[in-house]
């Protein structure tokens, strides 16, 4: 298997059709069967040059958009933590702690916390640019970020420049 970038021009639009799709609505479940039906090709196939296209598998793309969405409504709105969950695609409240505190580090009402001090000065700095510094890095599974916790081997990852 090769990390050579996807090329396909017309795959390339099949991939964005599924990837539009899930921003759209990243609150519903995206399987990879529904997935690749949007894009036209057999489910392995589309795991394979998704992952080729964007740099990350497609559930940790979800994942990654749905974190984005609860992090900016934890930011910008009064809304219940149980309601950001549930109306950014989490079946569940706990499910969505845990894996909220394993991608950025903290609580939902912590971030909310430490948000709402440092408002006065966010005002200052562009949308765009808060948004890009919460955003959570899934270069590593969750599952495999919990394991190299657990044995103390977590090695910092470079960011990716954009």
């Amino acid at each position: 298997m090769t990390d050579a970038p996807l090329l396909d021009p017309v795959l390339l639009r099949r991939l964005l059709r599924a990837k539009d799709r899930m921003d759209a609505a990243s609150h519903q479940a995206w399987p990879i069967n529904r997935l690749a039906e949007v894009s036209g090709v057999s489910e392995a196939y589309f795991a394979r040059s998704f992952k080729r296209a964007f740099g990350l598998p497609p559930h940790r793309y979800l994942l990654t958009r749905r974190i984005e969405q609860a992090t900016a409504l934890l930011r910008d709105t009064d809304l219940p933590i149980t309601d950001i969950a549930f109306a950014t695609g989490w079946e569940s409240l706990g499910t969505f702690g845990r894996i909220f505190r394993d991608v950025t580090g903290r609580t939902p009402s912590d971030l909310r916390a430490e948000v709402r001090a440092g408002m006065a000065e966010l005002d200052q700095v562009p949308a765009c640019v808060v948004k890009a510094v919460l955003r959570p890095d899934l270069t590593m599974a969750v599952l495999e970020k919990r394991r190299r916790l657990a044995s103390n081997t977590v090695r910092s990852l470079p960011k990716e420049q954009s």
